[in-house]
């Protein structure tokens, strides 16, 4: 089933099909006109440095078949139809522009209608830390058995979620979504377009405190999704996070438990890190009186990304997959994500996590550096968004990078607490280094490398880590 003109105008209002409208198939949707082709549908989004409608007609010159946009300029070349006012109309000569009241609103809308045309089961996943990790390899497992459509990148907001729901066909068994938190009610209304089955939670953090005022309403914006599965779904949650654990009560479906305790239905033991080699664990599975235990390495980094195998293979299970196939998508390296390694300056190898950072993320980060058979240094700038716990999660970043790190290099005003917390537990001061920016760390690094050194690079991406990664591993050094 291809979504068509037709599928636009009903989806945003219109109230009978055309088969003018019928004839023209869109082949994808897009905010960015500069990635309009001919076929596309441009959505006119207003942002707060650009505002889509100001590119309609670059949309139109790359040959877009519609546009929705809640404003048009008079001298638009494009047939202009209303949803919610005009009646389908008899002769179709695009490109065409629905105009609607809110283009935003729209877009949700339309993906809103597209999805409840389709009947595929429908995974939420939402946390602190590890969502996108865990969405990659839950898809990972599913596409072993079912068509499986998942969100890109990170696709995780009032945006990116109805985009994901508009690439949906008729061939897909699963849907596997991420869903962001930054205020309450996000994802509420996440749900209410998308309406998942299946909820995972990952975790719960500090992260983005600043924005929620407190953890009480993280705990209640990340809780929306449990509430929202239906009675016939399932609530997958982490059974060794005291936050996680006080969404069961929440759940109207029945509760599958994972971590690393054996409470749970799904738990690991034995677990052994073999650095950038991977990792190696074993699986208990509880069903009835019975435990069914699986030997596996994986292509994972990390001790921590042990939570992140047993998410996804809850979500196997849970679809009646055989263990063979989790464990081969649990295997599957392309669905790693995130941490890049790297050859770097004087022969060493750079670990880049700088896609952003928060207090448990950075200390996992470290936690594999400390697995590393060399020197260990750590470049590490300011966590945003931290409010009222901000000093607090810098000094424990801090404390552990005195346990893993030879050297410290801190980047950005707020990254001095994790030097002096580092100074405090132990870590010699000639082997801590304050810079103020990424250029300063760029150069007090390119003087401490050795042959043989360990380089973790992790912050906020607004504190510019990826330049750091840049110079360090460019051809020249």
């Amino acid at each position: 089933m291809s979504l068509t003109l037709t599928d636009i105008y009903l989806g945003l209002g219109g109230q009978r099909i055309h088969p003018a409208l019928a004839a023209f198939p869109v082949s994808e949707f897009v905010i960015d006109s500069r990635q309009a082709t001919p076929g596309s549908c441009f959505i006119a989004l207003p942002g707060e440095h650009v505002d889509g409608h100001d590119y309609i007609h670059d949309a139109i010159a790359r040959g877009a078949t519609a546009v929705i946009a809640h404003r048009v300029s008079p001298d638009l070349q494009a047939q202009i139809i209303r949803p919610e006012k005009d009646p389908a109309p008899a002769l179709v000569r695009p490109p065409i522009l629905f105009l609607t009241e809110d283009s935003l609103a729209a877009l949700q809308r339309l993906a809103a209608y597209w999805r409840a045309r389709h009947h595929p089961t429908v995974i939420g996943i939402t946390g602190s830390v590890g969502k996108t990790s865990t969405k990659e390899l839950t898809a990972a497992v599913l596409r072993q058995q079912f068509p499986t459509l998942w969100t890109p990148g990170n696709y995780n907001n009032e945006i990116g979620l109805p985009l994901s729901l508009l690439r949906l066909t008729a061939e897909h068994r699963y849907v596997v979504l991420e869903m962001g938190f930054y205020t309450p009610g996000e994802i509420a209304q996440l749900c209410e377009i998308a309406h998942p089955h299946i909820g995972v939670i990952t975790n719960i953090g500090p992260i983005h405190l600043e924005r929620a005022g407190s953890m009480e309403a993280i705990f209640q914006g990340k809780s929306e999704l449990i509430r929202a599965l239906p009675a016939n779904g399932r609530a997958i949650l982490n059974w060794d996070d005291p936050w996680v654990k006080k969404m069961a009560p929440l759940s109207p479906a029945p509760i599958f438990k994972y971590g690393l305790t054996p409470e749970a239905d799904l738990w690991a033991d034995a677990i052994e890190s073999y650095g950038l080699a991977g990792i190696r664990f074993r699986f208990h599975h509880r069903i009835g009186d019975r435990i069914d235990d699986y030997h596996v390495q994986l292509p994972l980094l990390g001790r921590h990304s042990v939570h992140t195998a047993l998410r996804a293979a809850s979500v196997g299970l849970i679809a009646g997959m055989a263990w063979e196939d989790i464990i081969r998508g649990l295997k599957d390296v392309n669905a790693l994500l995130r941490i890049d390694i790297a050859p770097g300056h004087r022969q060493s190898t750079i670990i880049d996590d700088t896609y952003n950072a928060s207090p448990p993320s950075t200390i996992a980060a470290l936690n594999l550096l400390a697995e590393m058979e060399g020197r260990k240094i750590a470049i590490l700038g300011d966590m945003l968004e931290l409010g009222e716990e901000e000093e607090k999660g810098h000094r424990l970043v801090g404390a552990r990078a005195a346990e893993t790190a030879d050297i410290l290099i801190t980047v950005g005003p707020r990254a001095h607490w994790i030097a002096e917390q580092a100074r405090g537990q132990g870590l010699a001061s000639d082997r801590i280094y304050e810079a103020e920016n990424a250029n300063a760390a760029i150069d007090i690094a390119r003087t401490l490398i050795q042959p043989g050194d360990f380089i973790l690079i992790k912050g906020s991406r607004a504190m510019h880590m990826d330049a750091i990664v840049a110079q360090l591993t460019a051809p020249s050094t």
